[in-house]
């Protein structure tokens, strides 16, 4: 049995179709049932509630062998420090899936052995930490910036013609496509051969600066897309102006600063995954952009 958390998101949505795909038994934690497709709850089985919850994660786990584990974005409301959250978010599951010897495959971030403060990216890796000391035998996929995260911009994209972030125009930003995770997790979920404990960075093939995605967009739209960098002052204001909590703004400014500082560089990362910027600009992008 393969349990799957988050299973309505981005990656675990993409993780569950492809694990479906295989007939293997499923069962998934989600809040809210009906948020998955109809066809999707006739296949699975339902936990419903949070994955943070030691009954909820206790009752999934029972009879299981192999666990997705994602933490899901706090988001705008005050969870505290992200280290907190995650950390209080993972602790029940991680023992409980080494006390039934249930392997984990987990999203983590990459930058293992990075030493400055890194917010959002620092609360990962201590995650990391934590579901190490259990002894639970897990693969954690270490990733790098999303190239998702575009998507945010579609609308500045399309009406203005610029894309911003306060990531540094000209440094590099190593970047992974979420169905390439989503791949790799279903891959190892579906492998009963692997033991142990192991990190699994996953790289896209391009070293992009913020500047190269821009000429990469403007090519694959047809129109000049430019991108301009927010200074951290002004990102942290518009945070605020958005409702984020003093302490959500912090833990991402500081992962913005490590970005900029080159977190991702700190750790080893090959093999490189298949998805490059263009084709996901053409896959993924474009069609948005152009609804």
């Amino acid at each position: 049995m393969i349990v799957i958390t988050t299973p309505t998101g981005d990656i675990g949505r993409q993780v569950l179709d492809r694990v479906l795909d295989s007939g293997e038994p499923v069962r998934v934690i989600v809040r809210d049932p009906f948020r998955l497709p109809e066809h999707v709850r006739a296949q699975v089985e339902v936990v419903e509630g949070s994955h943070a919850d030691a009954e909820t994660i206790a009752k999934a786990l029972e009879g299981a062998d192999r666990l997705f584990w994602l933490v899901p974005p706090a988001g705008f409301r005050d969870a505290g420090p992200a280290r907190s959250y995650y950390l209080d978010f993972t602790r029940a599951a991680a023992q409980e899936a080494a006390n039934r010897g249930v392997r984990m495959v987990h999203v983590t971030s990459l930058g293992h052995g990075y030493q400055d403060e890194a917010g959002l990216l620092s609360a990962a890796l201590d995650m990391d930490e934590l579901i190490e000391s259990t002894g639970v035998r897990y693969r954690a996929l270490a990733l790098p910036f999303f190239m998702e995260n575009v998507l945010r911009q579609v609308q500045p994209i399309t009406e203005r013609g610029v894309f911003s972030m306060a990531n540094t125009a000209d440094r590099p930003l190593l970047t992974v496509a979420t169905r390439d995770v989503a791949a790799t997790a279903a891959a190892l979920l579906l492998d009963t051969a692997w033991s142990g404990q192991a990190r699994v960075p996953l790289v896209g093939p391009d070293r992009l600066t913020p500047d190269a995605m821009a000429e990469i967009i403007s090519e694959t739209l047809g129109r000049t897309v430019r991108y301009q960098q927010v200074p951290l002052t002004d990102f942290r204001a518009r945070m605020a102006q958005l409702g984020a909590s003093p302490s959500l703004t912090q833990d991402m400014a500081d992962m913005i600063n490590a970005q900029n500082n080159g977190i991702y560089d700190a750790e080893p990362r090959d093999p490189a995954t298949a998805t490059d910027f263009r084709r996901w600009c053409q896959d993924v992008l474009k069609p948005a952009v152009q609804l």
